[in-house]
């Protein structure tokens, strides 16, 4: 499952995607594209809880993995093909797959017990995680802003979990889970920015999926009818797609406009939510979740603004005049 890192990392995912934040790229693409991933996103988060009820999550992820990797090695050969894998660092790549593949195996529980617009209210609660995490693990600096925005956005979370009304249940336990997960997996992304390509994250984390959970299928494996096995392949190429795609929107567009999409989930999870099974989210879940993804747009609003300033004191220290050394007397 992709939703570990790509679609709730926020600006790591563009960092290491050497996005361009240029205003003559191409909005209109980038745009459309970030619309299609998000959508596909959640139409694979849609067919996967159709189908966690009759198959185990393990089953599942399995399947997930393995066809997305189809259209990812796909797009890896037309990109110049596997030689842009290599890597000198898999113990980095081990630890983020391991965290990759707990978030996504928590997050995929989180489905299957709880309606889609809770699951994504408490997922988005990753760039907050991971911007507080940033600061021990990655030695950067929060400003009083962000820090506001974190205590905001946690509050939502409490809004939505409702601690004192009713009991915490195993679902939102496994969403927090997944949340948690998939932000040290965020920071990991960060210290692999420098060496390592997007395609080699995404593609060694699904494989360390489907070598982990295909090692399980053979203690417990359930047999799928073909009606079955081809909505799990739609789901999985459907993820597949849905990164392809963001990578393109990334490529194509600023940050400030296509990291903002990740938010759309919400919508569709109300609405796949509603048609799908027949689940209404409750007031405190709507408020929560709104909480939620205000608090992260600021983050993300934060970030970009900060990253101009640097950029700006870059180039400006650039242009000043080296001072000529004085001639002894």
């Amino acid at each position: 499952m992709l939703s570990a890192f790509s679609r709730f990392g926020g600006l790591a995912f563009a960092r290491i995607l050497r996005h361009s934040d240029d205003a003559s790229a191409s909005v209109g693409l980038g745009i459309g594209f970030g619309g299609i991933a998000f959508l596909l996103f959640s139409s694979m988060d849609t067919l996967v809880k159709l189908l966690s009820a009759g198959y185990p999550i393990h089953q599942m992820l399995f399947l997930n993995a393995l066809f997305a990797m189809l259209p990812i090695t796909f797009a890896i050969r037309r990109a110049g093909g596997f030689r842009n894998l290599r890597t000198n660092r898999p113990l980095a790549h081990l630890t983020r797959a391991l965290f990759g593949m707990v978030a996504s195996f928590a997050a995929m529980t989180a489905f299957s017990l709880m309606p889609m617009a809770n699951v994504y209210g408490i997922l988005f609660a990753t760039p907050l995680i991971v911007t507080a995490l940033s600061v021990p693990l990655l030695g950067e600096s929060v400003g009083w802003r962000r820090w506001s925005a974190i205590i905001a956005g946690f509050a939502g979370i409490m809004v939505m979990l409702q601690p004192g009304h009713s009991m915490i249940g195993p679902g939102m336990i496994a969403a927090l889970i997944a949340a948690l997960s998939a932000s040290f997996s965020v920071i990991m992304v960060r210290k692999l920015a420098a060496t390592e390509s997007g395609a080699s994250i995404a593609l060694y984390s699904n494989l360390l999926i489907a070598l982990v959970m295909g090692a399980w299928l053979t203690q417990d494996f359930r047999p799928m009818p073909l009606a079955d096995l081809a909505l799990a392949g739609t789901a999985g190429i459907a993820g597949g797609v849905a990164l392809l795609s963001l990578v393109a929107a990334y490529r194509r567009a600023a940050t400030a406009i296509v990291a903002p999409f990740q938010y759309s989930q919400m919508l569709w999870g109300v609405v796949f939510g509603f048609f799908v099974f027949g689940d209404v989210p409750t007031p405190a879940v709507l408020a929560g979740g709104l909480i939620v993804v205000a608090s992260g747009l600021f983050i993300i609003y934060r970030e970009l603004k900060l990253a101009k300033h640097r950029r700006k004191a870059a180039s400006r220290s650039k242009t000043l005049p080296v001072p000529m050394p004085t001639q002894p007397a």
